[in-house]
């Protein structure tokens, strides 16, 4: 590299550094508890490489989309995250009474909000619940849900 190139490449390492510094998420504590596991439904695995999702919710969530009504408020869903056949953490969607307005108009997915758990059920602050928000809102015609699909074919046996 010629002499004059360094300063170039230090304000690029700079600039670089700087922007991963601004990029760093922030878990965030909010509203959602992790609910009684062995009260929820375990309704479809997703499988991807290593990682392993088995997803629950609640008796009256699966009655509610079967028969094509909103999902009632104090509703759980449940990602139990497995990786390399270990549990990992917990992925906890719950849809409160007013959860919605915890947060600007632009974040905002219904009254869902979401937090990641440890396996001991303490909050993974490692999380950004922002990304979960961004990503889920784009589901607002199945009431911010990727699954909801699958429990009408769910028969006991959950649906892969």
């Amino acid at each position: 590299m010629k002499k004059s190139a360094y300063p170039v490449a230090l304000s690029a390492f700079a600039a670089c550094a700087a922007s991963l510094v601004g990029w760093q998420v922030y878990a965030e504590p909010n509203r959602v508890q992790v609910p009684n596991l062995d009260a929820l439904v375990h309704y479809t695995t997703v499988r991807r490489g290593n990682v392993m999702e088995h997803i629950m919710t609640t008796p009256a969530a699966m009655d509610a989309v079967k028969n094509g009504q909103p999902i009632p408020t104090g509703t759980h869903f449940v990602l139990v995250d497995h990786r390399d056949g270990e549990l990992y953490r917990y992925f906890v969607m719950q849809k409160g009474e007013g959860f919605g307005a915890d947060y600007d108009e632009g974040r905002r997915t219904g009254d869902w909000q979401f937090q990641w758990f440890w396996p001991d059920k303490s909050i993974n602050m490692d999380e950004n619940t922002a990304r979960c928000q961004s990503c889920h809102s784009g589901q607002q015609d199945s009431d911010y849900l990727y699954t909801a699909y699958r429990i009408p074919h769910f028969d006991g046996t959950p649906v892969e």
